[in-house]
């Protein structure tokens, strides 16, 4: 799962890290493109979820600024693309060493633009979200336990709607 990236060494490129994903139990791809509904801004962004009902990704990836709300990352470089996953409360604490509801104070300690280390989500660090720019050498371990992270997470959470509808659909 790795490429050559100019200048930055090794690392998989984001079809092969959608590729990764995708090889998950139960994983569905939606992108965001016009037709889909989504709003300009979010056009070719790839959202994980698992199970077809797309309750809430656990993963997302992109390579666009979404001008306006997520610019912190700079993703208007070329070849610079952003994982996120959502890693929860105390994954969240575990990885950075706060709770997500601090994100925002710690905010001037991140430089949201650097590549190849895991960092709090810039616009949604506060929900537990967490990212990374152009996975490599150096954070390539630690995404891919996260990405498994993230998907155990879905995995339970499409399991516990799955026994609420069922519960919810008795006569």
């Amino acid at each position: 799962m790795t490429a050559e990236a100019p200048g930055v060494g090794s690392r998989p490129t984001a079809d092969e890290i959608t590729e990764r994903i995708l090889a998950l139990p139960g994983v569905e791809l939606l992108v965001a493109t016009e037709e889909s509904g989504a709003p300009e801004v979010a056009w070719g962004w790839r959202f994980f979820y698992v199970g077809p009902d797309r309750r809430s990704p656990f993963a997302t990836l992109g390579g666009r600024d979404m001008a306006g709300f997520d610019e912190a990352s700079r993703l208007d470089r070329p070849g610079v693309f952003r994982l996120n996953l959502d890693l929860g409360r105390h994954e969240f604490e575990r990885v950075f060493g706060y709770p997500p509801a601090q994100a925002t104070e710690h905010r001037s300690e991140v430089d949201f633009a650097a590549l190849d280390e895991v960092l709090p989500r810039p616009a949604y660090g506060t929900a537990a979200w967490a990212c990374v720019l152009n996975p490599g050498a150096r954070s390539l371990a630690e995404v891919e336990r996260l990405i498994r992270h993230a998907h155990g997470r879905a995995v339970e959470r499409h399991r516990r709607a799955l026994v609420r509808e069922r519960r919810g659909s008795r006569p």
